[in-house]
This record gives C-alpha cells, sequence and structure tokens, in this order.
C-alpha cells in the first residue's frame, strides 16, 4: 500500500470541538462493536447531537438514538460524519456526505481507503488515523 500523508490528531481535535452534530454511519447494537462503545462514549460527553445510520438497524433505537437508513434521512445539517464501515464500502457513504452537505468524513481506524481519501480529500474534509472516542475523551 502507497504512503499517504494524514492529519495529525490535533486537526482530528479540532475538528470534534468545533461541531455540533455528528452522524455515525455502521452504528451496530452489539456493545462488544467498536461502533457501539465509541458512540457511547460520544453520547456521555453530551456536547453533540449523534444521529445512527445504518440501514439493517433502521427504525430501531440504539443506546436510545434512532436509527436511520442513510445519511439523507438525517433532519438537520451533518457536521461530521463518522465512519464505521470496512475500507471497500466507504466511497458511496463518502459521496452521501458530499450530497448532504457534511463538513467533515471521518474515517475510523481500520476504515481507511487511500483511493477513496485521494478521491475526495479536495471535496471534503476527510479525517483518518484518529478515533473520534479517544478525541471526545479530550473534550
Amino acid at each position: 500500500m502507497r504512503e499517504f500523508n494524514h492529519p495529525h490528531q490535533d486537526e482530528a481535535f479540532k475538528v470534534l470541538s468545533s461541531s455540533k452534530v455528528v452522524a455515525v454511519v455502521g452504528i451496530s447494537p452489539d456493545p462488544e462493536r467498536p461502533s457501539y462503545y465509541v458512540s457511547e462514549r460520544l453520547l456521555s460527553r453530551g456536547m453533540h447531537k449523534v444521529y445512527f445510520v445504518n440501514p439493517k438497524y433502521a427504525n430501531e433505537e440504539i443506546l436510545g438514538v434512532k436509527v436511520f437508513a442513510s445519511l439523507k434521512e438525517v433532519p438537520e445539517s451533518v457536521d461530521i460524519v463518522n465512519v464505521f464501515r470496512n475500507p471497500a464500502h466507504i466511497e458511496p457513504i463518502v459521496q452521501e456526505a458530499i450530497e448532504i452537505g457534511a463538513k467533515c468524513v471521518w474515517l475510523q481506524p481500520g476504515c481507511e481507503n487511500p483511493e477513496v481519501i485521494e478521491k475526495y480529500k479536495d471535496k471534503i474534509h476527510i479525517v483518518w488515523n484518529a478515533c473520534i472516542g479517544v478525541e471526545a475523551g479530550y473534550l
């Protein structure tokens, strides 16, 4: 895999601390999954409005939050689209984030796709190699 530069965690913290609305794509009801426990931490900080997106669990609740089928269903403007998905499946998510006017796509560790990052880096702010749950701990 080709080397590529990534933003320093200070930038990730700045993005998170200046944002109000986070949409988590790939949420799971399984407490053992990173999407669950990282979202739980984000919610516990109480500093962001958090929405969940996963068509598999649409109209259910996870951590007391209704799950939407797509980003287009989120009822307000999204600052950060926080992605917990296999790198092979992130391009449509990035495209939808751009379509809804999100300010940033945050690819959780393990979700990075260098080709997609390169292709869309000039169309939307992309943060990677930083965990939103870790950064939320500093807020």
